[in-house]
């Protein structure tokens, strides 16, 4: 046989047995279940065999069971708690023993029966406690009822019996029940966890219910005694005062359960209070400690001050932040000693700020007078501040450097304001300057103010041929030169590239700023020196007066730009003076512009091709292609005019491409006319915008494999300023076309500021005399010794000449002597549309039909130009 403990049987599915098993007691294993059943059944058999027996007595004794058994069961439903104890007895007790002695076992066992059940149902909800419970009283108050039968009946047969024998006997039966009841369930319990536990400890913590049934068993002997004497009145009287008893202990004890929960509860309270007060107290001596330390050794200077201003107490951090080496000298003083004087106001401020309900803090920042004599930046942050054990609150003040964010914000504001290459106020700055003049000029009318506006003439030559470095530096040195003839109240600012304009404050009348700006052009002209260099240039300037009636700083800006503008166009290097005159022309200018993009999208410009000729034999030898512009309202709008608007406006590109496309397949449609035209070559003028172009090699390819031309047939005219302003960006294009065969001239020559060098360097075909020199060719000496000297240099150079704007007959023979082998102008030819250029050729070919004895050409019939429709023209724009 094992001692093992035996698994928890495990439903098999079909048994009923076993699925009733599973359902109720899931927990029991296989000793434990054959437990339970064993006392179930011997329980309910004993109850059955005792409800046999009483059924044989008279009713009235029935009726006295019935009675007991039923306030036996109330009983149970409201047990006495023992006060300050786990333990509780229920008086029902006292009726089962009663009934014991009354009626024997059989009456016993069904009221400890029903008081079990009673007792189960209130405490468990399992009915396998309800179940057991009611069988193991059964089991128990019949072995305990039936052996204080036997005692009784044995003390009667020896004599013994009295009432002290039935006490003693009575309250030892009721030990032993309690006993046996108490194994009875602990045996249950114990099987199912296959273990036995150490009884002693299992009676010693419920001896209470043993000492209480001894009690009521006691009880119950007395009651027995006095119904033997008296009858069943006894038992009937005695019944309510013992539920009377059963109740004032129940509350008494319920009392005193109740003042012991709130006692115990008070105690758990005080004791809360008491941990939290000392909790309290022990984490406000670590804050405390903390405080000092943290104001002691922190980082940012501190200083506890009262609310006059005296200070209390202070930092490490601060005094070395003041550059005090004793703090105690700060203690003997006030706070605001210690701010630079124009800041104090700002600390009072912020200080009163704290009497205003609901603002608890402030911050500002200020200027604190450091031991050393300068100036140090912090921002300061002002609070309440209560310590313990203090007479009266104060403040704190948290004072940190902020002297490097300030500077680094100053300085962002130099950069945001001023110009990083010369340190002058920028276009930003000027502007901002400018308003406030305004606004002050209209406040107070009799205050007047100038602007004056500069922009160099050569900036760009300088830049390009001696590099940005240099031009940079000479920027530099104008700043420095303007501003040392400027006013102390005069402010000049650069507002981009190489333009610069000066605000002339308090002016006592127009003559002062143009005393001003002649004083600057005087300047200006002296030469630069930039390292090794040289440099010699001029400045256009263009004034107005806030005496114009300006509301706004741009159109001041505005009509002071046009005012340099006009300055330039009269010549450069002087001044000009706003008018309203200018602003006709300005707005002139402005529908200019609109009106010539307009027609060179639509197609409405037109070309006029002016021939060269060989001055000796009086061929022609090619035609310039000039560009000519036919305004539907202004009439004829000369070169003069529309090709400046082009350049201002960035449509040089798109014109020269209109040139370059027309003129090549006008020239294809011409050198198909006739054999002798086949050579014929066209001029096509290009700007310094065309050059500076990445792709300006491909668009002229690009023209000529469009009309079919050879390279050859091609002469691109370049101005001398032009060109040799862009030397270097140009001369890997001129290198490019030159060797595909694309001929190149330097139109103007000899009125620019070229060297030999550059021109012996430069992969041109020919020069063209600047038609200035061939108009003076015969007024003297000098003038036909510089055009002989351009004929002899290019001659030596292996250049072709040709000359422009020949006059009379008697220029042609004047050049023909020196040497020059070819020339255009009004004395030759008119520039002519392509109606006239046809009738022109259809002359030369029939003068040499006619010589060569060859039938006579029918009527020329005029070529039409090339077609240039406004889509066309709009592809080219973009």
């Amino acid at each position: 046989m094992t001692t093992s403990a035996s698994p928890a049987i495990t439903a098999l599915p079909g048994a009923w047995w076993q699925r009733l098993h599973a359902s109720f007691m899931p927990d029991y294993n296989r000793k434990a279940t054959v437990y339970w059943w064993a006392v179930v059944l011997v329980g309910f058999s004993l109850l059955s065999g005792s409800v046999l027996q009483l059924l044989a007595l008279p009713w009235a004794s029935q009726l006295q069971v019935v009675v007991g058994t039923a306030i036996a069961m109330m009983a149970g439903l409201v047990p006495i708690r023992i006060p300050r104890s786990k333990n509780s007895f229920a008086a029902g007790e006292i009726f089962v023993f009663l009934l014991l002695l009354l009626h024997g076992p059989a009456a016993a066992m069904l009221a400890a029966a029903a008081e079990g059940l009673t007792g189960s149902w209130r405490t468990s909800k399992r009915w396998t406690s309800r179940i057991a419970s009611p069988a193991m009283a059964s089991i128990a108050m019949f072995g305990l009822g039936s052996l204080l039968q036997s005692v009784i009946a044995s003390a009667k047969v020896h004599g013994l019996y009295g009432p002290g024998l039935l006490l003693l006997a009575t309250m030892a039966s009721a030990v032993l029940y309690f006993v046996f009841n108490t194994l009875l369930i602990t045996a249950l319990h114990h099987l199912k966890l296959s273990r036995w536990p150490a009884l002693g400890a299992q009676f010693a913590e419920s001896s209470w219910i043993g000492i209480t049934l001894a009690g009521s068993a006691s009880v119950s002997c007395l009651l027995f005694l006095a119904f033997e004497q008296a009858g069943i009145g006894v038992l009937v009287a005695a019944a309510p005062i013992i539920c009377m008893l059963v109740a004032t202990l129940h509350y008494f004890f319920g009392q005193q359960e109740a003042a012991e929960l709130a006692r115990h509860q008070k105690m758990e309270a005080i004791e809360r209070v008491a941990e939290m007060s000392a909790r309290h107290l022990v984490e406000l001596q670590k804050s405390e400690r903390r405080f000092h330390s943290a104001f002691t050794h922190a980082s940012i200077g501190m200083v506890l001050i009262d609310f006059d201003g005296q200070v209390l107490q202070v930092n490490d951090a601060l005094c070395e932040l003041i550059g005090e080496t004793d703090s105690s000298a700060l203690t003997r003083g006030a706070f605001n000693k210690l701010v630079d004087l124009p800041d104090a106001p700002r600390l009072a401020e912020g200080m009163s700020q704290l009497d205003t309900p609901g603002i608890d803090s402030f911050t500002v920042e200020l200027r604190l007078r450091h031991r050393a004599g300068a100036k140090v930046w912090v921002a300061v942050h002002g609070s309440h501040f209560s310590e313990a054990g203090a007479n009266a609150p104060c403040l704190i003040l948290q004072v940190q450097d902020v002297s490097a964010r300030r500077q680094a914000e100053a300085e962002l504001q130099h950069i945001a304001f001023h110009d990083s290459l010369t340190g002058l106020p920028n276009r930003r700055r000027f502007h901002d300057r400018l308003t406030q003049q305004l606004t002050r000029s209209q406040q107070a009318q009799g205050r007047q103010f100038g602007l004056i506006f500069l922009d160099f003439d050569r900036f760009k030559l300088i830049n390009d041929s001696l590099g940005h470095a240099v031009g940079d530096d000479f920027l530099i040195e104008v700043a420095r030169r303007i501003q040392q003839h400027l006013r102390p109240q005069d402010v000049v600012a650069r507002l981009g590239g190489d333009e610069f304009a000066v605000l002339a404050e308090d002016l006592h009348g127009d003559r002062e700023a143009i005393g001003l700006a002649e004083r600057l052009l005087e300047a200006l002209r002296r030469p630069f020196y930039i390292g090794n260099h040289e440099i010699i240039t001029s400045a256009s300037i263009g004034i107005t007066f806030s005496g114009m009636g300006y509301a706004t700083p741009a159109d001041m800006l505005r009509d002071a730009d046009t005012a340099m503008y006009k300055a330039k166009l009269a010549g450069k290097a002087r001044y000009a003076l706003f008018d309203a005159s200018l602003h006709l022309e300005v707005t002139q200018r402005v529908r200019l512009e609109a009106d010539f993009r307009r027609a060179l999208a639509k197609g409405a410009l037109a070309v006029e091709y002016q021939p060269l000729y060989d001055l000796a034999s009086g061929q022609i030898m090619a035609f310039e292609a000039l560009a000519r512009w036919h305004h539907p309202e202004l009439g004829q709008i000369s070169p003069l005019t529309f090709i400046p608007v082009a350049e201002d406006v960035a449509l040089m590109v798109p014109l020269t491409d209109f040139m370059l496309r027309t003129a090549c397949a006008q020239l294809r449609q011409w050198q198909q006319r006739d054999a002798s035209l086949a050579e014929m070559v066209m001029h096509v003028n290009v700007s310094g915008h065309d050059i500076g172009q990445p792709n300006f090699v491909a668009r002229v390819q690009a023209a000529m494999v469009q009309a079919g031309i050879a390279p050859r047939h091609l002469t691109l005219e370049l101005t001398e300023n032009i060109l040799l302003s862009r030397l270097e960006a140009a001369r890997p294009a001129l290198v490019a076309l030159r060797e595909q065969g694309v001929n190149l001239s330097i139109d103007d020559f000899g009125n620019g500021y070229s060297s030999l060098r550059h021109l012996s360097s430069l992969p041109v075909n020919s020069l063209k005399i600047d038609r200035a020199f061939v108009a003076d060719l015969l007024r003297g000496q000098g003038e036909a010794a510089v055009v002989q000297a351009i004929i002899q240099l290019g001659k030596s150079l292996g250049k072709d000449i040709v000359a422009e704007g020949i006059e009379t007959e008697a220029q042609v023979r004047r050049l023909l002597q020196m040497g020059c082998q070819s020339g255009q102008g009004y004395h030759l030819s008119r520039p002519l549309m392509v109606e006239g250029v046809d009738a022109l050729l259809y002359d030369l070919i029939h003068q040499r039909q006619a010589q060569a004895g060859l039938p006579a050409l029918p009527s020329p019939t005029l070529c039409a130009p090339p077609a240039t429709t406004g889509e066309t023209m709009a592809a080219l724009l973009h």
